[in-house]
């Protein structure tokens, strides 16, 4: 086993005086220290080498690794494996040359600030990262503490929280927590004015007004709540296709025929760091499904202008493949043979070419096969009657 030769540091605003003696020993007999200029201020009685973040930040991995052989210290702030740099390094450096030593993290902090359980809160981020992706954890009575990305953000999630119905959340800024200059701004989303410390955490207390959109996380949104063009998996159908596909933490779907985007949005909301790639050969298609990812919270949807099969190629193998237009047999077999293992595959098809063709595929794979009819209650003159929608013929199977 290689001998660690990296240390990650997490470091607080109480500087060198809050970090254990063992941890301080390491910064203090260090040769080289990386971290941005607050942790560089924060350290700077420590005789050391200094280097600044790389820019582009990618290229950390190849800086750190030229040092190589000297005592290295990366700070970084708080726990270094909880939304920092710390989780990165560790994936491009084995782990055993490397040695974490964590600090109090903002989280903590900011729960402790608020007197609110760890365990009952949704911790996010969105430093560095699109704002819009906290939308998805807007709930009522739900807790939420946001890593922010500037002094800018507050006002930004304050807007998306008023204009769903949860203008009367309360809101509180946390900047510099446990040092000298800590300070504390609160007040609601709808009149949210403070001029608050580029470098700071958002506690949310989401409040509903009885008007409030409701956006679960499980699939089955309301159609009104996407901009399309009346071509797209309706709600009913659209439940019961992601239940099929599972949308499981940092899963990756390919969305063939994406449309609008449903059922691509429904798959990353339905899971932390769930990922899709939407392949749509119509530019306003991927226009709507564009918007409507970015209104739902889920802005890191990728869209592919291209046809299958040809677009697939060169793409990252997915766990979850829908084919929800351009059905062919030439189409399946590329998805199915880029699936990974225990990978799902769903197809819905509505006209009777399609049907045939999954039932051919259906016998010769085997899966699932279920015919999907929903009708819905509308005015039929002053009285109310059942009007059906198209029905659905779906094909689901998991590759073993």
């Amino acid at each position: 086993m290689a001998e660690p030769w990296l240390h990650i540091v997490g470091i607080g605003e109480d500087g060198m005086d809050g970090l254990l003696p063992a941890t301080r020993a390491v910064v203090e007999a260090a040769e080289v220290i990386v971290g941005g200029d607050r942790h560089h201020r924060l350290s700077e009685a420590v005789t050391a080498e200094r280097v600044a973040w790389p820019s582009p930040f990618d290229a950390l991995i190849d800086l750190l690794l030229s040092f190589k052989g000297r005592r290295v210290v990366v700070l970084a702030t708080g726990d270094p494996l909880w939304f920092s740099v710390g989780a990165r390094i560790g994936r491009a450096i084995d782990p055993s040359e490397i040695t974490y030593h964590p600090q109090v993290s903002a989280f903590q902090l900011a729960s402790a600030r608020m007197g609110w359980s760890l365990a009952d809160v949704e911790t996010l981020t969105v430093h560095g990262r699109p704002v819009e992706q906290m939308i998805a954890f807007i709930q009522p009575q739900a807790r939420l503490l946001i890593l922010t990305t500037g002094a800018e953000t507050p006002a930004k999630i304050a807007a998306f929280l008023t204009e769903r119905g949860f203008g009367k959340s309360r809101m509180t800024v946390l900047a510099a927590m446990g040092g000298k200059d800590e300070r504390r701004f609160d007040g609601v989303a709808e009149s949210w004015a403070h001029e608050v410390p580029a470098f700071n955490t958002l506690a949310v207390d989401c409040v509903a007004a009885p008007d409030a959109a409701l956006l679960p996380r499980v699939p089955g949104l309301a159609g009104a709540l996407f901009e399309h063009d009346g071509t797209m998996t309706k709600q009913e159908v659209r439940s019961v296709t992601l239940s099929k596909l599972m949308p499981m933490r940092g899963a990756l779907l390919w969305d063939i025929g994406t449309g609008c985007g449903s059922v691509a949005v429904e798959w990353m909301r339905g899971a932390r760091y769930a990922r899709a790639i939407g392949i749509e050969p119509r530019a306003d298609r991927r226009a709507m499904a564009a918007a409507n990812a970015l209104a739902l919270g889920v802005p890191k949807l990728e869209l592919i202008d291209g046809r299958v099969p040809e677009a697939l190629e060169g793409l990252e193998a997915p766990d979850a493949v829908f084919i929800g237009g351009g059905l062919s047999r030439e189409v399946f077999e590329a998805a199915w043979d880029a699936l990974r293992p225990l990978g799902r595959l769903v197809c819905n098809a509505v006209t009777l070419e399609s049907e045939a063709l999954l039932l051919e595929l259906h016998k010769e794979f085997g899966g699932e096969l279920v015919k999907i009819g929903v009708a819905r209650a509308e005015p039929v003159g002053r009285l109310t009657g059942w009007r059906p929608l198209m029905p659905v013929t779906q094909w689901s199977l998991v590759k073993r």
